[in-house]
């Protein structure tokens, strides 16, 4: 189960899937029909090892199909290389489009508004469930106040360390930002061989807690009237902590620049630093590797002592294409597919994070590795601004360039954020 590889594709297509050209005049409409029977098209991601999940969702199908008469419901699971332009195509023709889909949580505002999604918020609120979602997981379904999904799994990042180097170099697990960067560096002084903590420059999302714990924020606003916050005095605080790791005292810039969040995290696996950012996804690439038995995990320390900084809140949701004709059977398959029960089966099989706060408990009562992105979460998380503009950031790498030209003494932080700032701004203006 490798699940940290098919979030690296994830990321990486996230981007491309949203940005693609998107329909010039969206023909997508909601349908007028609400067919009672029939057959319901689903497509979800085709996973690095996909048959647990396949058994888990053929259970979900086979009672669906019981309690429905008459319904047939035909679930397709589509591969990541392809799944940019098969979304695109079923926004332009309805006829070739499922009722429900699977689909990156960075991805709803872009699909909202390329006139894809249809907006639940009724039966959101109507779904008993729905109460126990957690807030940032209800955000990432959430454009302009109106709902266009439901949550189907989470995935945050926490601090892996080796314990064996810990205890034989006597260190304590570090407990704010600062201590982080010192222990690193006590590390690679001791253990040249070693990273002390393995950074990306290429690793927006291992960054970014920096500068949200130090006040930091991506974007302000909502809507079509977001404003880049990157270069703000609180976000260039947290720049100028993340990249003052890229050197020869912890993550060498030559090495470290270009790295994204799986090469971090494979560098760990391998042996080759004494702690990395990393998430609950990222578990059974580290358990593969050289380093089983031999690290730990706790939450990322923020700016003060025993406190947790803000993690990126990644993951996927479920959602009603607005084209269907079976409204009311679709909305009914896509509560079932994101239900308790179903992200409970999924938890046990591929180690999906629910997104409802009291199965996270009760999941992470059963498996120890969790607690630590369990309390991540529940120390509160961030997300992307709810733009179609943040595919496009995203895309042109606004933030990796950002890092690498600080890293490489191109650009120092003010001069770097500030262009940054500029490109998303850009961005959000051109985004409608």
């Amino acid at each position: 189960m490798k699940l940290s590889v098919r979030y690296a594709a994830l990321t990486a297509l996230a981007a491309l899937l949203a940005t693609a050209c998107a329909p010039q005049t969206s023909t997508t409409s909601s349908s007028d029909k609400d067919e009672k029977t029939g057959t319901l098209r689903v497509w979800l991601f085709q996973e690095v090892g996909n048959t647990p999940k396949e058994k888990a969702v053929d259970s979900v199908v086979a009672a669906f199909e019981k309690a429905h008469k008459g319904t047939e419901v035909d679930v397709e699971y589509i591969p990541v290389d392809t799944r940019a332009q098969r979304v695109k195509a079923a926004f332009n023709d309805p006829a070739s489009a499922p009722d429900v889909m699977e689909y990156g949580n960075t991805d709803t505002a872009g699909y909202v508004r390329d006139g894809g999604l249809l907006d639940v918020t009724e039966e959101f609120g109507d779904w008993d469930e729905a109460k126990d979602t957690d807030p940032t997981a209800k955000q990432s379904v959430t454009v302009d106040g109106k709902i266009y999904g439901a949550p189907f799994y989470v995935g945050v990042r926490a601090l892996y360390y080796r314990t064996d180097v810990f205890e034989e170099l006597g260190l304590s697990v570090p407990k704010t930002m600062d201590e982080l960067a010192s222990t690193a560096r006590k590390i690679r002084a001791a253990k040249p061989e070693l990273y002390g903590l393995v950074v990306g420059g290429a690793y927006t999302y291992g960054a970014m807690p920096f500068v949200w714990a130090n006040g930091g924020e991506l974007a302000s606003g909502k809507g079509g009237s977001y404003a880049s916050g990157i270069d703000s005095p609180e976000a260039r605080t947290g720049i100028e902590a993340y990249t003052s790791l890229f050197g020869d005292d912890n993550c060498p810039a030559a090495k470290c620049a270009g790295m994204g969040g799986n090469d971090t995290i494979s560098a760990f696996a391998a042996g080759k630093a004494g702690m990395a950012i990393g998430g609950d996804f990222s578990h059974s690439a580290v358990e593969a590797g050289k380093v089983k038995g031999k690290y730990a995990v706790v939450p990322l320390p923020g700016v003060k002592s025993g406190s947790i900084a803000p993690a990126f809140a990644g993951g996927n949701n479920i959602g009603v294409l607005k084209s269907t004709s079976h409204r009311t059977l679709a909305v009914q398959l896509m509560e079932q597919l994101a239900s308790k029960k179903t992200q409970t089966e999924l938890f046990d099989a591929m180690g999906f994070l629910p997104t409802f706060t009291d199965v996270r408990q009760q999941v992470a009562a059963k498996e120890p590795f969790v607690k630590p992105f369990v309390q991540t979460l529940s120390a509160g998380t961030k997300f992307v601004p709810a733009s179609p503009a943040w595919a496009q950031i995203d895309s042109s790498l606004v933030l990796p360039t950002m890092f690498q030209e600080i890293i490489s003494g191109k650009k120092d932080v003010a001069a770097a954020s500030e262009d940054a700032a500029k490109k998303m701004n850009t961005a959000f203006g051109s985004a409608g």
